[in-house]
């Protein structure tokens, strides 16, 4: 596991639209391209635990989204998934990667169903893999800090939310508890660059998810690039609930269930996350079996 400080320091930056965006780029050079996004409220430093194992077989390849983690963090700023999608594909076109795969968490699946809706047909991406989220607004159960955060009072919740409130949360949406550094870790970047003010803006993906359901839910059940769910079943906001539907609309893609783990299955059980990846990949013969 990364320190804080060391994912920060192996991190590099790009322009996006005057937007200062952090990016990591790490692990075997020549092999298949890594995308990996993170969700909310946190960053790419959610991938830590997962991060050597997979430098080991892929040239991995993550950033901070906007309002994110060591990101730029602007205020007032219209936050949308449409704009972090166009910056992926700005990322994209920067390394100048032409094709690749993608491990997604939480807001990262919505911005990964966004970017298979631009090009799932035109062979750039090569399989995308789900963890934990709201793939279908139907089936998502917000926790009440996030029905504060969209309402009216956004703007006051995040400036009276402190630590205990913000580990609270925590506590409640994840199976296994997250370990004191890890938490202040994840508060540490909520604040930077204030950050905790954007919550209330970034908060508005819910609505979004429910006005552009046809496009977001229509492309998992036409696109022919290879899905797999990788959820912990003990997540109250997308859990066995969530897969359960997934089963019904997407019945094509395969799933990994864990049974022990809640919200953060990469964080709360990664040699879980990492067996069920491994599987799917070698089943498509992006890996070979060992």
């Amino acid at each position: 596991m990364h320190t804080l400080n060391q994912w920060q320091q192996k991190g590099q930056s790009f322009d996006f639209n005057g937007h200062n965006i952090f990016y990591r780029i790490d692990g075997k050079m020549d092999g298949p391209v890594l995308l990996l996004i993170h969700g909310f409220p946190t960053s790419s430093w959610d991938f830590t635990k997962i991060w050597g194992p997979l430098s080991k077989h892929f040239k991995l390849v993550t950033l901070d989204m906007l309002g994110f983690g060591f990101s730029d963090k602007p205020m007032p700023h219209s936050y949308s998934i449409f704009e972090q999608a166009d910056i992926f594909d700005a990322f994209i076109k920067h390394q100048n990667i032409k094709n690749f795969h993608i491990l997604a968490h939480d807001y990262g699946d919505t911005v990964a169903q966004e970017l298979l809706a631009r090009h799932h047909t035109i062979g750039k991406i090569k399989s995308c893999i789900f963890t934990n989220g709201g793939i279908f607004p139907e089936t998502h159960q917000p926790v009440f800090i996030q029905k504060l955060l969209l309402s009216p009072l956004g703007g006051l919740v995040t400036k009276l939310m402190g630590f205990n409130k913000f580990k609270k949360t925590f506590d409640t949406i994840c199976a296994q508890p997250l370990s004191h550094e890890e938490l202040q870790g994840y508060w540490q970047l909520l604040q930077l660059n204030n950050g905790r003010a954007a919550m209330s803006k970034l908060i508005h993906y819910m609505p979004e998810r429910k006005q552009n359901r046809e496009r977001w839910v229509g492309v998992l059940e036409n696109t022919l690039v290879p899905l797999h769910l990788i959820d912990g079943l003990l997540d109250p906001i997308s859990g066995a609930h969530m897969v359960k539907r997934f089963e019904e609309l997407v019945p094509k893609a395969g799933v990994t269930k864990i049974t022990n783990a809640g919200h953060y299955p990469q964080v709360e059980n990664p040699q879980a996350v990492l067996t069920g990846a491994m599987e799917f990949w070698q089943q498509q013969n992006i890996l070979l079996k060992s």
